[in-house]
């Protein structure tokens, strides 16, 4: 017995010792999508955002696609607990339990939460050509067309593939799903006519609003958004869908079993990197907000997750859609 807890004791003192000297080599942050996208531009500023308070350790951004992001999200789960790999994944991380086959985890119990980074509105769109001019005329088209509607999406477990199912969900009306490899070649379809609609990002459709290659009708917050180009777009809410709300989060997590002492320097690191104005404005940037609110500590993280999953879950099950 006395030499069990003597282990115990040398073994606190080890882990104690991490912590104290944390961080002592680069750390990884592991973005389960392709580089270049919304997720990877998040994910590199934070990157450099995390660096002065982390002591100006460098951070590298490792790119795991696939699966609706479970493959990237395993890679971290199955990480050794030392605060040194790290994932960044958006609301994937709510849809994995219901969207993917066989999940090698669970999301509610294999990670350390470390604090929601930012919301991403997102928009509601139509080709150009489309008859309908606000969201009123728009609703009566698609009662009058119910059948016959295409509506694009980046892929299986995609932003603009979750929010399609919940704008079909919402107005109770089954659209033809229409899915690509990327946002990229929706929105060229969309453009030249052979979709008809497609909910995604305001990082992807602000571009093509501002030269009106698309017809903007809603956007999908709470409240509508205060930027000059999008400020006069009403809330699908506001529109008549009642409690419409989806935005695109992005949270940082740790590998289950990872020292407290550590993810708290990362948390206060992570509390620090939000506020500060470079990556605020490039934040502003890509049409995101930084988040400020409860779900920055890692508790809050956690009881946001686990209420997305819970409304995410009924929705695709209705759908019978996996990303395998």
């Amino acid at each position: 017995m006395k030499k069990l807890l003597a282990l115990t004791a040398i073994a606190a003192a080890v882990v104690g010792a991490h912590a104290q000297d944390f961080p002592s080599k680069p750390i990884n942050i592991v973005v389960p999508f392709a580089a270049g996208g919304p997720t990877d531009r998040v994910a590199r500023d934070l990157a450099e955002a995390l660096r002065k308070p982390l002591g100006g350790v460098s951070i590298v951004v490792d790119n795991v696609p696939g699966a609706g992001s479970s493959i990237g999200a395993a890679k971290v789960a199955r990480a050794n607990p030392d605060g040194y790999t790290l994932l960044l994944n958006h609301i994937g991380m709510s849809t994995i339990p219901t969207l993917v086959r066989n999940v090698p985890f669970k999301v509610e119990t294999d990670f350390e939460y470390l604090g929601i980074v930012n919301d991403v509105p997102m928009t509601l769109i139509s080709k150009p050509s489309m008859q309908a001019n606000n969201y009123k005329e728009l609703s009566a088209w698609i009662a009058a067309n119910k059948g016959k509607i295409n509506l694009g999406n980046a892929g299986v477990g995609s932003a603009s593939h979750l929010c399609g199912l919940l704008f079909q969900s919402a107005t109770k009306t089954e659209m033809t799903p229409v899915p690509y490899k990327g946002t990229a070649p929706a929105i060229t379809d969309l453009i030249g006519g052979q979709i008809d609609l497609l909910c995604d990002q305001t990082t992807n459709t602000s571009p093509q609003i501002e030269a009106k290659k698309v017809k903007a009708f809603a956007v999908t917050t709470n409240k509508r958004l205060t930027t000059p180009l999008l400020k006069d777009l009403p809330t699908l809410q506001e529109s008549g869908l009642k409690d419409f709300q989806v935005t695109i989060w992005h949270g940082l997590y740790a590998p289950k079993g990872t020292p407290a002492a550590v993810t708290k320097k990362l948390n206060d690191a992570l509390k620090v990197a939000l506020k500060d104005p470079d990556f605020i404005k490039k934040q502003e940037g890509l049409g995101a907000v930084v988040a400020s609110d409860g779900r920055i500590e890692p508790d809050g993280h956690k009881k946001f997750v686990n209420a997305e999953i819970a409304k995410w879950s009924p929705i695709i099950k209705a759908a019978g859609v996996y990303a395998d």
